[in-house]
């Protein structure tokens, strides 16, 4: 798992580094504005496509039985499911990414209703431009997941780079010489650019790991077949997160202006550690756990050992985030947004639409792993089950805290973007208690022991009051948010360290000697 998980913490590590200094580039020059809004919009609609099709459908039943036919040494019969399963993603992708630019204007008025006037017409356009992109951004997963099935982590997701830079690159060219309206079209285009490009530079490594893989569509493979009946239950279990996702900016376009940006910036900070600490260890294991042989008593026993072990390293690294999040979260969104157009005033909205997320933090990535366990047992509908039930709670919650509440209470209608974060985090917490409970079942007790949960909040509130101190310090007012973000977030992060080795806890003992043995070399 170490090696495995390093390396795709590494890959996205870089991507999500490249995507923060793009969200930082992007609040320069949009704010939180209407041609923000509409590009944060028109960015979800056709990434609807990606997600659908993409790296999580895939994860769930393309690499499973991809892995497991490598286990066995059927390379030919590996190769010809990867070639059927490659076509009828290229075919299927095509056509949807065809009628998606056709249909644009009617998705317009569903995925965001509050859209009118200019801001509509603007929306419309870009999705209309962005669509295509996300074909290649779907032939890119079919290419991960014959990387990650090999065992080579670190290319498919280091390759987003490609992408963000290139966006980036285009809002430096042109962000001085264009009103944000012109922006945002040329950006939709840099867009389709990077999408190509991350797709391009994966692709001559899967062409060789894969050996003989062709252009086929026979479907009486055993394997496709499998892959298929799999992919099914996985497109409607990604489908159904997507219109959680979906519901959240419906509701947030009904907000004023400045909801939607203000969710995707938040959603930027808030997927940082979900990437790098949920699904780098998650993607990892699949393929390991898929691989599990022997009798079945032994492969649970098998499962839940490297489960157990997965969610404490998880969550030795996912709490400090939560805290970071709620108690310092103003010097984080500061530091990453805070230029331009995006004021001091938008900081601190983001930061509390941030901490809403946050709440379920810990769920979301621990869920991660648990679904990667189904996965690895060919089981993608029991995830689905229990996906639903977190998009129902999250839409009614959503509601509620949304416009119920704010109204009830005479709040401000802009912060009822908040409630919308906060029903999502809860909404977490739903669905992993029961994919725990269902999991339990099949292979026995696994969880975070209560002991070491205890030492690692402990760990983290103490630090996170003590970087709180120091940030209230005289002489930090005079230095710029990034200065003060760098001090306090070092503070915290040395603090939880050094106290996580007081309170002996396995994952910092391990992390310290590791990190001393490499500079004793």
């Amino acid at each position: 798992m170490k090696s495995g998980a390093l390396l795709v913490g590494l890959g996205i590590f870089l991507s999500r580094i490249a995507g923060l200094v793009r969200e930082r580039v992007f609040a320069h020059y949009f704010g939180n504005s209407d041609a923000g809004d509409a590009f944060k919009a028109a960015l979800k609609i056709p990434n609807f496509l990606q997600n659908l099709f993409g790296e999580g459908v895939l994860s769930a039943s393309f690499i499973p039985v991809y892995a497991e036919l490598l286990a066995k040494k059927h390379d030919e019969e590996a190769a010809k499911v990867a070639s059927v399963i490659g076509s009828l993603l290229f075919l299927v992708t095509s056509f949807l990414v065809l009628i998606g630019v056709f249909a644009t204007p009617f998705l317009i008025d569903v995925i965001a209703p509050g859209f009118t006037g200019d801001k509509r017409l603007l929306t419309i356009e870009l999705v209309q431009i962005l669509f295509p992109g996300t074909g290649f951004l779907v032939m890119s997963a079919w290419c991960l997941g014959i990387l990650n099935s090999h065992k080579k982590f670190f290319l498919s997701y280091v390759a987003p780079v490609i992408w963000n830079l290139t966006i980036i690159a285009t809002l430096v060219l042109w962000g001085s010489k264009q009103g944000q309206a012109d922006l945002a079209v040329t950006i939709s285009w840099g867009l389709v650019v990077g999408s190509f490009l991350q797709f391009f530079v994966q692709l001559p490594s899967a062409l060789r790991l894969g050996k003989k893989l062709r252009p086929s569509l026979v479907t009486k493979i055993s394997g496709v077949r499998m892959v298929v009946r799999n992919f099914i239950p996985g497109v409607i279990s990604r489908g159904v997160v997507q219109v959680s996702a979906y519901i959240d900016n419906i509701l947030a376009s009904l907000l004023p202006t400045g909801a939607v940006s203000a969710l995707a910036y938040a959603q930027t900070l808030y997927l940082l550690p979900v990437s790098l600490f949920g699904m780098s260890i998650s993607i990892a294991e699949l393929p390991t756990m898929s691989q599990a042989s022997g009798t079945d008593s032994e492969i649970r026993a098998y499962l839940q050992d490297r489960l157990n072990r997965g969610l404490k390293q998880i969550a030795f690294l996912v709490i400090p985030s939560v805290v970071a999040f709620i108690v310092l979260g103003k010097y984080i969104v500061g530091a990453i947004f805070q230029t331009g157009e995006f004021q001091k005033s938008n900081t601190h909205f983001v930061w509390l639409v941030l901490a809403g997320y946050s709440v379920g933090l810990l769920a979301s990535t621990l869920g991660r792993l648990y679904s990667s366990t189904f996965y690895s047992l060919k089981d993608t509908r029991t995830p689905l089950k229990f996906a639903i039930i977190r998009v129902i709670f999250a839409t009614m919650m959503g509601a509620l805290f949304a416009f119920y509440l704010p109204q009830e209470f005479g709040i401000p209608a802009h912060w009822g973007t908040v409630g919308l974060t906060l029903a999502a985090g809860l909404a977490g917490w739903v669905e992993f208690y029961f994919l725990r409970a269902a999991l339990n079942e099949k292979i026995g007790a696994t969880g975070l022991p209560v002991r070491f949960q205890g030492k690692v909040w402990l760990s983290a509130v103490i630090s996170a009051s003590l970087a709180v101190l120091i940030g209230q310090a005289p002489f930090l007012k005079d230095w710029h948010i990034v200065l003060q973000a760098t001090l306090v977030v070092s503070v915290y992060g040395v603090s939880y360290f050094s106290l996580a080795w007081l309170f002996k806890i396995e994952q910092a003992h391990a992390l310290i000697n590791k990190v001393l043995r490499r500079l004793g070399r």
